[in-house]
């Protein structure tokens, strides 16, 4: 992928970060990490915790670069990337488009069945349809259509009797529509695509008093255990790959990318679960240790996403 020449020293950088979504923690953290980061790799950069005068803030400080740390809804859906491209100013990570459809479950999964990745069988539904009787026989899942780091996700265990209450928690979309899945039982998968490059697979393994790869497992210390690579067969972690690579081209991704994948190694299904456009960069975060495995330091990952910034993405 072709890149553009920045200059740190000439290279004013500003990170945003923060946010008013339910991630606002989770991207303050992958806020400071990064701009610790790139201001080692010798660039300017200045913070910006993102609030509804964003635009403003931007017009005022007009940086060469902006680098988008933020994570969930306004700042991995499509809506802060618009104003970057109003403004004229490149940026990291993936374009209006991509990140729209990738931050909505049910779409991404049409798109990425079309490029033959396997998905669970799912259904949309509202939520009182999903209180009133099981959409599917238990285990299944269900979880909001657009909200990262597994916020308001709820497994429904074998044997339930009736849906569970917990479900309205869940938040739903404007029609009242979460999303319905079959639970696949297995390990937890994760694979990345930086550029034009595969990292290897990750197995995550969340914490024994966990019940799956939660919030508190992604990023709570100890909440999980990374095995890199994944102590798997050679044409599972060539499939989960080339999946990987296939949702991040079916969706336009850009700059970096991460697909999640549940993997039944006894009845040998492989399934893909989402693709994350704009992947955590905390301290527990998946995509620094993949890169890590490829060679390239947390430093180099900033400063190859910010050399990868434009508009028109």
């Amino acid at each position: 992928m072709s890149q553009t020449a920045r200059t740190p020293s000439q290279t004013h950088v500003a990170v945003l970060m923060g946010g008013w979504s339910a991630e606002r923690e989770v991207s303050l953290s992958s806020g400071r990490e990064c701009l610790k980061a790139i201001a080692d790799e010798g660039f300017k950069v200045t913070p910006i915790d993102a609030d509804r005068g964003l635009a403003a803030k931007l017009a005022e400080l007009k940086p060469d670069v902006v680098f988008n740390a933020l994570h969930g809804r306004w700042g991995e859906d499509g809506c802060v990337q618009g104003i970057l491209e109003v403004l004229g100013l490149a940026y990291t990570h993936s374009g209006v488009m991509a990140s729209s459809v990738a931050m909505n479950k049910e779409q991404t999964r049409r798109i990425v069945m079309r490029s033959g990745v396997p998905v669970a069988e799912g259904r949309c539904v509202t939520r009182e349809t999903a209180l009133a009787d099981h959409v599917f026989a238990p285990p299944y899942v269900a979880k909001p259509i657009a909200e990262g780091s597994s916020i308001g996700v709820v497994i429904v265990k074998e044997g339930a009797n009736r849906p569970p209450d917990t479900l309205r928690q869940i938040p739903v979309t404007k029609d009242g529509l979460l999303l319905i899945e079959r639970f696949i039982a297995g390990r937890e998968m994760t694979c990345c695509v930086i550029g034009d490059r595969v990292s290897d697979v990750i197995d995550i393994v969340a914490a024994d008093h966990l019940q799956f790869y939660d919030y508190e497992a992604k990023y709570a210390p100890g909440g999980s255990k990374h095995i890199l690579p994944a102590q798997i067969p050679d044409a599972v972690r060539r499939e989960v790959q080339a999946h990987t690579l296939a949702a991040h081209s079916a969706l336009g991704c850009r700059g970096v990318s991460r697909s999640d994948f549940r993997w039944d190694e006894a009845k040998g299904d492989l399934v893909y679960l989402e693709t994350n456009t704009q992947p955590g960069m905390t301290p527990t975060s998946l995509v620094p240790e993949m890169a890590a495995h490829m060679g390239m330091s947390f430093g180099k990952l900033c400063a190859f996403l910010i050399a990868d910034a434009s508009t028109d993405r």
